[in-house]
């Protein structure tokens, strides 16, 4: 944000100076005046500096209120297409545990959707989104008041726990695959297909956060 505001002021600067110099040529030199082609032809090129110079205005105001600084923010973090926590939004919870030891009470699901990469071939990116966004919706609203849930990029997500218990993950489990079944058996849709690995409490053979979600990685294709 700040090389934007540094670029945005340059920008101001330029166009300001460039403005000032023509309205002095224009009304220091008389051949201007006097002449209605080339008077409109340095109308229209002011007209354009000065438009220029009011969007430059307008920008640097809209990009630098705190609102939309905050919203521009958390859209880095956010998945269009999922409606859920981006992988950017994923490292910033792993970045909490970066290198310390790894909590005891923290538990991980990875899930993979096995049948995204066939919809997309046979039906469209269109359709291959909609599954995506559908998946997602099913994993936020088994997540509430459990855990965090984020595309992790292409057909995977992550689950983490971060006060995590046995029944927490069966609770999740079992509200995400009811919500799944009803969509399953809903006429003229495309059946959400996923495999899942789940990494907790697994003693100090895990020592890291990332060596967690990497086991939970490795479990989706042990089922």
């Amino acid at each position: 944000m700040k090389k934007f505001n540094i670029y945005k002021s340059v920008q101001f600067i330029l166009l300001a100076v460039i403005m000032a110099v023509g309205l002095y040529m224009v009304l220091i030199n008389p051949e201007i005046s006097a002449n209605a082609s080339i008077r409109m032809t340095c109308t229209l090129l002011l007209g354009s500096v000065g438009l220029s110079l009011l969007f430059t205005v307008i920008d640097f105001i809209f990009f630098t209120s705190p609102q939309n600084r905050r919203k521009l923010g958390l859209s880095i973090f956010f998945d269009p297409v999922a409606g859920i926590a981006n992988r950017h939004g994923c490292d910033v919870l792993i970045e909490k545990y970066w290198d310390k030891p790894l909590p005891k009470n923290i538990g991980c699901i990875m899930f993979e959707l096995t049948n995204l990469k066939e919809i997309n071939q046979t039906y469209g990116h269109l359709q291959g989104n909609k599954l995506i966004h559908d998946f997602s919706s099913f994993l936020q609203e088994a997540s509430l008041d459990l855990c965090f849930v984020g595309r992790n990029g292409g057909n995977k997500f992550l689950a983490v726990f971060e006060i995590c218990d046995y029944e927490k993950i069966k609770t999740f489990l079992d509200h995400l695959d009811n919500n799944v079944s009803k969509h399953n058996k809903m006429p003229d849709i495309h059946p959400i297909r996923f495999h899942f690995g789940i990494a907790f409490d697994e003693g100090s053979k895990v020592r890291t956060i990332t060596e967690l979600i990497a086991l939970a990685d490795k479990r989706i294709y042990n089922t």
